[in-house]
């Protein structure tokens, strides 16, 4: 496989992975971003931790969804993260409903 074609996989897989967080992000209700992944959660849990002077947090997350290209599974039914790196919790906006996009819809 070429350099050339490593990076068109990648870049493919990288669009599916959009595509995938695009169609089940309003199914979470927290987005969470790590130093190293982003996840979406139904639930997030965030202790910070002090042992022997150094700070670190651990992010507890229920029913998620990984941000990760290589992984074969990536809705995992409970996550644990230790981050020595600031952790970013967001909240999701819950609409109560939505209409579909369709513009014909009710006519």
């Amino acid at each position: 496989m070429s350099a050339e074609d490593l990076e068109k996989y990648e870049t493919e897989m990288e669009l599916q992975l959009y595509r995938e967080y695009r169609d089940i992000v309003r199914q979470f209700s927290y987005v969470v971003e790590t130093e190293r992944r982003f996840y979406l959660a139904n639930a997030v849990d965030l202790s910070v931790r002090n042992t022997d002077g150094e700070v670190y947090f651990e992010v507890e997350m229920t029913d998620a969804w990984v941000w990760d290209m290589y992984r074969p599974a990536r809705f995992v039914k409970h996550v644990r993260v230790m981050t020595f790196k600031d952790v970013n919790i967001e909240e999701l906006d819950k609409p109560d409903i939505s209409l579909p996009n369709d513009a014909s819809f009710g006519t």
